[in-house]
């Protein structure tokens, strides 16, 4: 028997205190909030604090998780033969603590503090935009998407609850 593998990552929605939210602009997806995959021995909210440093040059500490996102869809590696394993997310809001704004030569191009209502005009990935759309309608009850990806531009949510 062949056991499932998850790739797991970590997203911070970070808040400045004054109605801002952090974004950065990432070199393949555009405007998006920070986070990446956790490293071996890290645990979730470690993985989303050292995801924020690195991306943006800011500190910051988790809050509360709000979100717990799958993606189904079956996607192959660069090899065209591997199956790329299923992707569960859990977003975090996270406050700011301190650091400086700080692209990263690596991942971002450029970071940014926003106003609250006006991230949806700069996020344009679908899956990121209905992540973000959960934290804008957070009511104190975890949410749990499940959504399937194809090309960059196409999402379709497949379950949405609260739990």
């Amino acid at each position: 028997m062949a056991f499932p593998t998850h790739i797991v990552s970590a997203g911070g929605i970070v808040e400045d205190g004054n109605g801002n939210i952090l974004l950065v602009k990432a070199h393949d997806d555009g405007w998006v909030y920070p986070g990446g995959i956790t490293e071996v021995g890290e645990n979730l909210m470690d993985g989303v604090m050292r995801e924020i440093k690195e991306e943006s040059g800011i500190d910051a500490t988790v809050s509360h998780l709000i979100s717990v996102v799958s993606n189904t869809a079956i996607h192959k590696w660069y090899d065209g033969v591997t199956d790329v394993p299923t992707k569960v997310m859990f977003d975090f809001v996270c406050k700011v603590v301190g650091g400086e704004l700080a692209t990263s030569t690596e991942e971002t191009s450029e970071c940014r503090w926003v106003p609250k209502e006006h991230v949806l005009d700069l996020i344009t990935l679908p899956a990121i935009r209905l992540r973000y759309e959960a934290y804008l309608n957070f009511n104190g009850s975890v949410n749990y998407l499940e959504y399937v990806t194809g090309t960059t531009s196409d999402c379709s949510v497949k379950l949405q609850r609260r739990v």
